[in-house]
């Protein structure tokens, strides 16, 4: 039997979800904590922060 794929919903990133994943990202938070408190993928929150251009993720 094929395994379903999950339907994606694209949701707009709001002025507060900027901000918050600004605040994030200077408190260094891990990213797939993030993604679990903003309910949204991974990548979809790095794409946003290069965007933005600010940094998620590794702490080098």
């Amino acid at each position: 039997m094929a395994k379903k794929s999950k339907k994606t919903v694209r949701r707009e990133y709001t002025k507060t979800d900027v901000k918050e994943l600004r605040a994030h990202s200077k408190a260094r938070t891990p990213v797939a904590k993030i993604s679990k408190l903003t309910k949204r993928s991974v990548g979809s929150l790095r794409q946003k922060a290069l965007k933005l251009g600010i940094g998620l993720g590794h702490q080098r």
